[in-house]
């Protein structure tokens, strides 16, 4: 039994029981995959996977078991990589972020400045994808870091610390009626056609739970992934955008009104999520609390270990 056979097997089930697909990925044969999975399914003296021919259709029950434990190794396994690293050159690695579109565009660019300014041998990626997304590859090891406000609190892999709580706004081309109202209310809001955020994003379903609360149908003409294309449409006459209130920039977003809203829908929180059980870098700490300045490294590793 090798590490490389572990390998193999978590990247087969990563890759939907898809040896080809999983062949590829890890820059190898196919033959010589299937190979390895053999030998150690004959060494444990068990099958793995269920077959029909040559094809992987399944796990076995046992071959369950066997992947989770793979993947606590293959987990130490970096952790190890990781001390090491730490202690020959703790101002160098690299540090994959994973957030939102909200997140990455308008709460991220300043504190990634400070963060090259710190720490320049540092490679940083940035991956946008939805919470449900960002929340996987930070479980699979493909990010460091998930940050989002929808999603991420649900998955038990995950150790997740909330950052700073925001509200939306209302979004309005200028000259709106509705910027004649001295008090927004949900009702008004209702006899327009409201563009906002797609389920999934960015407090949507703090939205929803508004109006169904208040027995009003609102009227949804559009949903959107992100808030720039919230506002494109909005300036286009297409509808009352319903937005973060984060994502309002007065000097950016000239030809659009903001109006109040914190008093119609409940506060949202923006977590933050590691990976259960791993090693931080030094500078991983640091970024974490350049973003969430409350989330110091004293803080961070009693959550991880609250969380083990």
């Amino acid at each position: 039994m090798n590490l490389q056979q572990l390998r193999y097997l978590n990247e087969i089930v990563r890759r939907g029981l898809n040896i080809s697909d999983a062949a590829a990925a890890l820059y190898t044969s196919q033959p010589g995959i299937s190979k390895q999975v053999k030998l150690l399914e004959e060494e444990l003296g068990i099958e793995i996977f269920v077959r029909n021919g040559k094809r992987i259709i399944a796990l076995t029950e046992p071959g369950k078991a066997i992947l989770e434990i793979a993947q606590r190794i293959l987990h130490e396994s970096n952790n190890l990589k990781q001390v090491g690293q730490e202690f020959q050159a703790q101002d160098s690695g690299n540090l994959i972020l994973a957030a939102t579109h909200t997140q990455a565009r308008y709460m991220l660019p300043p504190v990634v400045k400070q963060f090259i300014k710190r720490y320049p041998k540092v490679k940083l990626g940035l991956h946008q994808g939805n919470p449900t997304q960002i929340a996987e590859q930070v479980l699979n090891g493909e990010a460091d870091v998930a940050i989002a406000t929808e999603t991420i609190m649900l998955y038990e892999g995950l150790v997740t610390l909330p950052c700073y709580d925001w509200y939306h706004c209302v979004v309005v081309p200028p000259k709106h009626p509705l910027l004649e109202n001295k008090k927004l209310t949900l009702a008004k809001l209702a006899e327009y056609p409201l563009v906002t955020y797609d389920f999934a994003f960015s407090g949507r379903s703090k939205i929803d739970k508004a109006f169904a609360n208040a027995g009003i149908e609102a009227n949804i003409a559009l949903t959107a992934m992100d808030a720039d294309v919230i506002k494109t449409y909005v300036e286009l006459g297409l509808g009352v955008g319903i937005l973060a209130d984060l994502a309002f920039i007065p000097e950016r977003d000239r030809h659009l009104r903001k109006i109040e809203a914190s008093h119609l829908f409940m506060p949202n929180t923006t977590h933050l999520a590691l990976r259960k059980n791993e090693y931080l870098r030094g500078y991983t700490y640091d970024f974490i609390e350049l973003f969430a300045p409350h989330l110091s490294q004293n803080v961070v590793e009693k959550a991880m270990h609250i969380n083990l």
